[in-house]
């Protein structure tokens, strides 16, 4: 079986990438390296996987040629495709169109979505619940499924907010953010504390897609919330169970956050399709504040 992960460089796909060869998968790993090779380099002299430096906005080469191939490629965030709208459309939503017109019948296709398309509605959410994307991050992420949603070969995953290790690390996902603050800063200040959200680990994320994979053809041609029941928090419930582990001040500011999201998702559907997350919100926070012990937060671990 031939696996291609796009985005394989990436926060998500750096874990994905590793725990498919620790598998005993042939995998080829694709990324334009715009945050650089180190998050890789762990990886890179292992004999079954491939590395390809290339701009999924020029197509897929030999796409034909995979089983398998997981699409974490795009502009992830809403500060990053606010920042960058042309380029959040072209990677997030053209890129998408080429990979339909090229996927063969045969062919798996597991897509990244995002929970954020559900927007502000505050009210529990599943699968069937109308979107509200109210970021132009969750808006792309929506027309790539609306894409793909006639295509009985590809599964998409809508994940939680992403926390923990990577080599490459995401420092703008809350998480991270929070114990970064709290460790280095000794602050964090919250800008709407009630606002919900939820979150899974990116080893957990990666299991996923694993799974995924694994059972696609019970699976194929749906979405599915990708997170856990036990994993929808509020800003403030986050900042709480950090300061349990590391002590700093909280801000409660009135000033109204920029990111609208406010939701609390449901995840029966993966559920009882046989996947639930094994790792908390404290797991997370118990290893982050390990390595920001000595980790520093340069601008190339940036997002924009």
């Amino acid at each position: 079986m031939k696996i291609l992960v796009t985005g394989g460089a990436g926060y998500k796909g750096t874990v994905l990438v590793r725990k498919l060869l620790d598998q005993g998968y042939d995998v080829t790993l694709l990324d334009n390296f715009m945050y650089g090779y180190e998050p890789v380099m762990h990886l890179a002299t292992n004999s079954k996987l491939e590395i390809i430096k290339h701009d999924i906005r020029n197509g897929i080469p030999g796409m034909k040629d995979y089983d398998v191939i997981f699409h974490l490629a795009g502009i992830s965030g809403f500060p990053a495709c606010a920042s960058n709208p042309h380029s959040a459309q072209l990677i997030n939503v053209e890129a998408v169109r080429q990979i339909s017109r090229d996927l063969s019948p045969g062919q798996m296709l597991i897509n990244a979505s995002t929970t954020s398309m559900y927007g502000k509605s505050g009210e529990p959410c599943d699968e069937n619940t109308p979107v509200d994307p109210v970021s132009s991050y969750a808006q792309t992420k929506h027309a790539a499924e609306q894409i793909l949603h006639d295509k009985p070969n590809v599964v998409s995953l809508r994940f939680a907010t992403v926390f923990g290790f990577s080599t490459r690390m995401r420092m703008d996902l809350m998480v991270n953010d929070f114990v970064y603050k709290a460790v280095k800063e000794k602050v964090i200040v919250l800008f709407d504390s009630f606002a919900k959200r939820t979150f899974i680990h990116v080893e957990d994320a990666a299991d996923c897609y694993i799974f995924a994979m694994k059972n696609f053809e019970l699976l194929k041609g749906g979405i599915y919330n990708a997170g856990g029941n036990n994993l929808n928090f509020s800003k403030e419930e986050i900042a709480e169970k950090i300061r349990k582990k590391v002590d700093f001040s909280i801000i409660n500011s009135e000033v109204k956050d920029k990111d609208l999201r406010h939701f609390i998702v449901n995840f029966d559907r993966i559920e009882k399709m046989g996947f639930k997350p094994a790792r908390t919100v404290e797991d997370g926070i118990d290893e982050l504040i390990r390595i920001y012990g000595f980790y520093e937060y340069f601008s190339h671990y940036k997002t924009i």
